[in-house]
């Protein structure tokens, strides 16, 4: 794995706007970053990255199967007591899920670690399906790289295909906060995919989403809402004033209810405490877990909320010296620790690798880059190449 400089296209914001990437840029500053692309190694990619997504994927089922039986662990997880039963059932009906990307920490020599796992409402998946393979394209064709390059990227083909073996009947709706730039151009190409698949769709706002007098979703036009792609987080769902009714509404819901369980940081603690020594985990444990004394008593560790989002409210203490404590909306919530495990660094910068999931199967990278060790809402998305 490295880092290597590489120029610039003149015209690739251009580009961006003609493939309807209008996000490429976030408040004048660039988001995608083609400047720089890192470079794997196949064994890399399939030894080290594939394969250890796959086989976390399955313990995470393990998990799930583990905790939806378990009440103690639905109460850390802080998921709402109303909810306990519905998810045990979506788990239990073998209600499929669609995507997530699982971020870790990977210098290219030694096992990726886990560091969390973007289970319910990942972004960067446009960005790494669609643009980052239009930039390969574009760099093979002026031979910019070797005719033998080649990516992690079989995400488009995948999507297509998931939402094929889904099932779906009728009318499938999909919704997020459509104010949000990025939001809205991820969940656009999710639904882009449903309609290759041959999937009738409808956009929406969540704002949008109504319910009837029997308790069914319907969108503006009174339709009821029978099958809902959402990019909204079910620990928000759970919690907004219409949550009280998802359980009785019969929608069925993608991303699944179960993969709230997944999307929670108390997934980690959960994992070692079942599969401690993987070498694929950190040691983590819940923080009022008196276990979480060994992480903090040897002065390196990583605190983090149950629920925070895009990098708030993280805590890196190396050797007794707080690195950095993020701001954010979530300090006073349920935390858990977990071993630190630095991001390598690159000239500056630190690359989070991203793998995406799609129906448990690993078919794509993402790698984010920042300039300190929490990958934060200023990050930067970069290519990759595979290339020995």
């Amino acid at each position: 794995m490295e880092r290597v400089p590489v120029a610039e296209r003149e015209n690739w914001k251009d580009t961006a706007a003609e493939h309807g990437f209008d996000f490429h840029s976030i408040d004048g500053d660039p988001y995608w970053d083609e400047s720089a692309y890192y470079r794997f190694t196949l064994s890399q990619i399939e030894e080290d990255i594939e394969k250890a997504a796959e086989e976390i994927e399955d313990l995470c089922f393990q998990v799930v199967d583990r905790a939806i039986n378990n009440e103690e662990v639905l109460d850390r997880l802080s998921i709402p007591e109303a909810f306990w039963d519905y998810i045990a059932q979506s788990w239990k009906n073998g209600e499929k899920n669609l995507l997530g990307r699982m971020d870790l920490s990977y210098n290219g020599d030694g096992p990726a670690k886990l560091l969390e796992y973007n289970a319910d409402t990942p972004t960067t998946l446009y960005e790494t399906a669609v643009f980052q393979w239009e930039w390969l394209e574009h760099a093979l064709d002026k031979e910019v790289l070797p005719e033998n390059s080649d990516q992690l990227n079989d995400v488009h083909e995948s999507l297509v295909e998931a939402f094929k073996n889904l099932g779906l009947d009728g009318l499938t709706h999909f919704a997020c906060n459509q104010e949000i730039e990025d939001d809205k151009g991820t969940l656009d190409y999710i639904e882009e995919c449903a309609r290759e698949a041959g999937i009738k769709s409808c956009s929406l706002n969540m704002e949008e989403i109504g319910i009837d007098d029997a308790g069914r979703f319907t969108d503006l036009d009174n339709h009821n809402v029978n099958t809902l792609v959402k990019l909204y987080p079910w620990e928000w769902l759970m919690r907004e004033n219409f949550g009280s009714h998802i359980p009785a509404s019969g929608v069925n819901f993608i991303e699944p209810p179960w993969k709230t369980i997944l999307a929670n940081k108390g997934l980690l603690p959960l994992l070692w405490g079942m599969f401690e020594g993987h070498p694929n985990l950190l040691p983590s444990f819940f923080e009022d877990d008196p276990a979480s004394s060994q992480l903090i008593d040897s002065g390196s560790y990583v605190r983090k909320p149950l629920l925070s989002r895009q990098g708030a409210n993280i805590e890196i203490v190396d050797n007794g010296n707080v690195l950095i404590k993020s701001e954010g909306p979530y300090a006073e919530d349920l935390h858990i620790v977990q071993g630190f495990e630095p991001l390598p660094e690159f000239d500056g910068r630190y690359p989070l690798v991203g793998c995406w999931m799609v129906a448990s199967k690993a078919v794509g990278l993402c790698i984010r880059e920042d300039n300190n060790l929490v990958t934060g809402t200023g990050a930067n998305v970069i290519p990759h190449v595979i290339l020995d």
